[in-house]
């Protein structure tokens, strides 16, 4: 089944490479036996559904990213390999979600003229108060 991302955006199972081994933590002896953990490895390089863009977002995805492009996507929170099937999708999508909105460029704004004289008018008062306050010594 695909992971649809929004109405123009699929992306296929042959883009996803599913590791299961076992995991640490609650389940009993089912820990022992059971390879519940999921390891989800997102194929970047090889994914062209995705604008340009968007992967050049998703390669800053810092430690889930591997050195061959792919993205590594650890789930083992829950009991069930199915459950963390779906965290792992849930955590993937969210991820290209993020990638896909463009940052706001920010515009150069200068100070008003008005917010100038506003700085140096309580830079001035603060000045006389401080002077005010020196006292003429003590003789």
């Amino acid at each position: 089944m695909p992971l649809v991302i929004n109405s123009e955006l699929g992306i296929p199972d042959e883009d996803f490479e599913w590791k299961f081994i076992r995991a640490s933590g609650p389940g009993g002896q089912n820990v022992n036996k059971v390879s519940s953990a999921v390891q989800l490895r997102f194929l970047l390089p090889q994914n062209s559904s995705l604008p340009g863009a968007a992967k050049q977002r998703l390669r800053l995805a810092g430690q889930k990213l591997n050195d061959d492009g792919s993205i590594l996507i650890f789930a083992r929170s829950e009991r069930s390999q199915e459950q963390n099937r779906r965290e792992a999708l849930a955590r993937l999508e969210a991820l290209i979600r993020q990638a896909l909105i463009a940052p706001k460029i920010r515009k150069k704004t200068k100070p008003t003229r008005a917010s100038k004289e506003r700085r140096i008018e309580s830079k001035k008062k603060r000045g006389s108060t401080k002077r005010q306050r020196q006292g003429s010594g003590w003789d």
